[in-house]
């Protein structure tokens, strides 16, 4: 199973990486990462979205924010689940995730367990 994670900040691929390492030696699930919503947009347009099962996007970044990507993925992949990670528990982000469509919503910092009990069901 592969799942994109989009967040600004560079550390969190390792971040993963390390926290979900037996996961991903044991071939249970693979990453890919894009460091902007621009960058997210342009891999499922050269890519498509048939091997990713999931996308978990920060909220707050540079350029095209998580949200205005939740829209677009929305827009043209409804099937494809998104979840939406923040550092700011905001009602207003929260209102506008769930209008767009998130499948889940989660608050950082992420609670690993928690959210290997998601991806990996």
């Amino acid at each position: 199973m592969k799942i994109m994670v989009v967040d600004d900040e560079k550390d969190i691929k390792l971040l993963f990486e390390q926290r979900f390492k037996k996961e991903i030696k044991s071939g249970q699930v693979s990453f890919l990462f894009a460091f902007s919503g621009e960058e997210a947009c342009d891999y499922i347009k050269s890519n498509g979205v048939v091997d990713i099962k999931r996308i978990l996007s920060d909220i707050n970044m540079p350029g095209m924010n998580g949200l205005e990507l939740l829209k677009w993925i929305k827009e043209n992949y409804p099937e494809l689940k998104v979840a939406m990670i923040t550092a700011y528990g905001d009602q207003n982000n929260y209102n506008q995730a769930i209008e767009y469509g998130c499948d889940d919503y989660m608050t950082k910092p992420i609670d690993f367990n928690q959210l290997k009990g998601k991806v990996l069901q």
